[in-house]
């Protein structure tokens, strides 16, 4: 071999190796770059639904939970407050919950739910944003209370379908967030039963 194929091979050799060297560091350096662009977990998980059991949940029960960084509360309501529901309609500013932003279309009810035995809501006062206190017991407010939200910053009221009472500063229902009934006790918050 002579010595000018000699140095052609050792050129090819070097400029390969060269290359693959030199390709190997651009992935490694555009990996980072690009992962940065993407949403961190708290991010992605901020959005997604969430699950909550309500299999041992006992009549007059709430489970907190967490959903795009607002408080979410499932009730279990027992059956004399699903019944007492209608009886407070006359005193409240909107029974039949028509301010529909308020609540998805199948929580449209008097009940505003999927289920009149669970209510699912945001628990946070549509006066100035403060968490109400869950009271169900009728009787706990005062003689008329028939069980619900009392928020203790302005005095609103909400029946236990979290629908306002007249006469008080929130100027609509508690939100009720999308949501749907899954089997075995589950209830999927974040995702909406029209689309499942």
């Amino acid at each position: 071999m002579s010595q000018e194929g000699a140095n052609k091979s050792r050129r090819r050799f070097l400029t390969g190796a060269v290359s693959v060297v030199g390709g190997v560091g651009a992935a490694y350096t555009a990996v980072p770059f690009l992962a940065y662009w993407n949403p961190s977990a708290t991010t992605r998980a901020a959005g997604a639904p969430v699950e909550v059991d309500t299999s041992t949940l006992q009549p007059g029960q709430k489970v907190n939970i967490t959903w795009r960084g607002q408080p979410v509360w499932v009730i279990r309501r027992s059956e004399a407050a699903v019944e007492a529901l209608e009886s407070v309609s006359d005193q409240l500013r909107d029974p039949d919950s028509a301010v529909a932003s308020q609540q998805p279309a199948y929580a449209q009810n008097p009940h505003r739910s999927i289920d009149p035995e669970f209510l699912v809501l945001v628990p946070i006062c549509t006066h100035l944003g403060c968490i109400p206190s869950f009271m169900p017991q009728a009787g706990s407010l005062d003689a008329d209370w028939q069980g619900g939200f009392f928020c203790p910053c302005h005095g609103s009221k909400f029946d236990m379908a979290g629908r306002v009472y007249a006469g008080v500063p929130a100027p609509t229902n508690l939100v009720v967030p999308p949501y749907r009934m899954a089997d075995n006790g589950l209830i999927v918050v974040g995702e909406d039963q029209e689309a499942a």
